[in-house]
């Protein structure tokens, strides 16, 4: 049986390839964007025709959220797969950093993913079925320094899927953490990430040599958004689906190396940290 996917942020990246693969796989999809037009013209091409609905959607404002939910539900009758795709990387060192930069990241990529989901829940809990994939980043589970607007927007993403997977799973919903490395898409283009508007001398060299960096490997990432896509469909279609997916060689060496570090921390500081126990 087809899968009714709702797509978040799918104009572009890895968003739009997500829609793309479940459509490749006979599944319907809602494809959602600030504006409906951008998702139309990306998909005007293929001719999905009837398993296609394109609609306009800021994650920031719940009203709208709502509304999209309800129009999805009304074109294909459910919603098997909520894919929180929407969200931008807002980079730059803590102190080079707005009150309203940080407010603006964090309505988008954490709110913005409450807003959706606490839209598609009621339809889903309804069906006793559903699948949350929730587009964090291996910038949720490793610091970088230089971007921590992104990583706490990413590191919150992934507590709250944490504790949404145990609450949900009595109504048979799953919840999947996706951390993709860094892929081959427009991410790092000037429409895309954001730095600091605060200028710091002592920032000022770390600022350069970072903008530098991205720039070199802006569309010279290793992943592979296509591949990320088909990636995708093996989670949704597993009877037992991951917590959490690692996608990419690069996202793997990271978060397994962060992994043995917190675990070597640990057993250092293991013989202290018990100390704190009281008595029985």
């Amino acid at each position: 049986m087809s899968k009714v996917w709702f797509v978040t942020g799918a104009n572009r990246g890895l968003g739009k390839e997500i829609a793309l693969a479940a459509l490749g796989n006979g599944d319907r999809v809602v494809a959602c964007a600030r504006k409906a037009e951008a998702v139309e013209k990306e998909f005007a091409a293929l001719g999905a025709g009837e398993r296609f609905l394109a609609l306009a959607l800021d994650v920031t404002d719940q009203d709208q959220s709502t509304e999209a939910v309800r129009e999805a539900v009304l074109k294909f009758g459910r919603i098997d797969v909520l894919v929180n795709n929407a969200g931008y990387g807002q980079l730059g060192f803590f102190e080079t950093l707005t009150h309203e930069q940080m407010e603006r990241q964090y309505a988008t990529n954490v709110f913005g993913t409450f807003n959706v989901t606490r839209a598609v829940l009621p339809q889903m809990r309804a069906q006793r079925s559903g699948h949350i994939l929730n587009i964090s980043s291996i910038g949720g589970a490793v610091g970088f320094g230089g971007c921590p607007a992104y990583t706490s927007s990413k590191f919150a993403m992934e507590g709250f899927s944490e504790d949404l997977a145990i609450e949900l799973k009595p109504f048979g919903i799953s919840v999947t953490i996706v951390e993709p490395g860094f892929m081959k898409t427009d991410f790092l283009d000037s429409s895309s990430v954001k730095y600091g508007d605060q200028v710091i001398d002592d920032y000022a060299s770390a600022v350069a040599e970072q903008q530098a960096h991205y720039g070199d490997r802006n569309h010279q990432q290793l992943g592979d958004p296509k591949k990320f896509g088909q990636a995708l469909l093996t989670i949704v279609a597993a009877t037992d689906p991951p917590l959490r997916f690692a996608a990419g060689s690069d996202a793997v060496a990271m978060s397994r190396e962060a992994l043995e570090c917190r675990l070597a921390v640990l057993e250092q500081w293991r013989e202290l940290s018990e100390s704190t126990d009281g008595e029985g």
